[in-house]
């Protein structure tokens, strides 16, 4: 029987950041594993995790939730130091006003 954890050494991604992805789109973890193999191997993929995830935050933020908030920082952290092309080119608080 393949496991939960087999699925996820073939992703190319953490479980916390499949756990992201399933919060978003309000799916399983299995269907969040698949999700995110097909998304990080695809052009502009691994943007559209990157979205996600800060979207995530965006949900948390507006909730108030501070633990979720920290957590979620830590997988967008994670996500960009293993998968750079995922970060934007310009950030918005580069901006100088």
């Amino acid at each position: 029987m393949i496991t939960l954890q087999d699925c996820l050494g073939c992703c190319d991604l953490t479980e916390e950041e499949v756990l992201a992805i399933a919060e978003h789109e309000n799916i399983s973890e299995m269907g969040a594993i698949a999700l995110g193999h097909y998304l990080v191997h695809m052009d502009q993929g691994p943007q559209v995790i990157f979205r996600l995830i800060a979207d995530d935050i965006r949900a948390a933020q507006a909730r108030n939730d501070c633990q979720h908030v920290r957590e979620l920082l830590h997988v967008l952290h994670h996500f960009i130091r293993a998968h750079p092309d995922a970060a934007p080119k310009v950030h918005p608080w580069h901006k100088v006003i």
